[in-house]
């Protein structure tokens, strides 16, 4: 039975000569669960998984889940701004084998908070695995406030939220009102420590691209009670956390990835590459951190 808890790792999709380079994906996917990660995030933002189209969007999630299988879930983003739309991907990514869905506010449509109730209801009662929402005002310029959260984690298959709004408020208005055993998982690397302290159950992670095991560890120090370590891991990752977003995600963790020797540095239009000034500090934190 899944269980929407632990520090994940919303992956990356590597490309080579535009295609989708599916043998790279299988050693990152491998390296992320040696590291001790707990679930596998395909085909969110991180993954680029708004260029793709349909049959490479189910092989990616396939892959992730040939890859996880028996090791850890795979959550698999399936998200646009037609409800529609996001229920044919949900129903693909299930074929493929995907254990739950993980899906983002419609993006430019403006929903209401009426609206986005009535797509999230609607896609949850067409789809047989369980659905976490995603809130990222800052990417769909809408946000799903508590009292709609509230309202959808009466919904059965509707078992938790990726919180990335980068509001300790709204996270705390959830945890208190929503139904018991509704998980909120923080979106942002940031804020891991400070949302498990008031309830939050993990986090989807970028930086866990580049540094799977200390992003493992500090939840793991967290669960076992060992706040110091926890607290010495948020410190350690802080900068890494910043560096994450010079850029728009996911081209600075691409970029690190590809420092680091574990993908080609290539993204789709319309991402690009870095700007030189930008690497250059990004490599300066992999290698105060000896990543690099």
């Amino acid at each position: 039975m899944f269980e929407l808890k632990g520090a994940m790792t919303a992956v990356v999709t590597p490309f080579k000569d535009g295609r989708f380079d599916e043998e790279t994906f299988r050693k990152l996917i491998r390296r992320q669960i040696e590291s001790g990660i707990d679930c596998i995030v395909p085909c969110g933002t991180t993954g680029e998984a708004a260029t793709m189209d349909l049959d490479e969007y189910e092989r990616v999630v396939g892959v992730a889940v040939e890859e996880c299988k028996t090791k850890v879930p795979v959550l698999a983003g399936a998200g646009t701004n037609n409800t529609k739309k996001v229920i044919e991907l949900a129903k693909i990514a299930i074929s493929a084998g995907a254990d739950a869905i993980l899906s983002v506010a419609p993006y430019y449509n403006k929903p209401t908070q009426e609206g986005l109730f009535q797509h999230y209801k609607t896609i949850a009662e067409n789809i047989t695995v369980p659905l976490v929402l995603y809130n990222v005002p800052g990417r769909t310029s809408v946000n799903i406030l508590p009292q709609t959260v509230v309202r959808l984690s009466e919904i059965d298959n509707i078992v938790g939220i990726k919180e990335a709004s980068g509001s300790l408020n709204q996270v705390s208005e959830i945890i208190e009102n929503a139904k018991e055993g509704f998980s909120v998982i923080s979106g942002d690397d940031f804020l891991t420590l400070p949302m498990m302290s008031i309830g939050g159950s993990g986090v989807i992670s970028v930086s866990a691209n580049v540094a799977p095991d200390l992003v493992a560890r500090q939840y793991d120090a967290f669960v076992e009670g060992d706040l110091e370590e926890a607290k010495t891991l948020h410190h350690k990752l802080f900068r890494l956390h910043q560096a994450m977003f010079y850029e728009t995600n996911p081209i600075p963790v691409k970029t690190a990835l590809a420092m680091l020797g574990l993908i080609e540095e290539e993204f789709r239009l319309p991402l690009c590459k870095m700007s030189d000034s930008n690497k250059e500090k990004l490599r300066a934190v992999l290698k105060e951190m000896n990543l690099l």
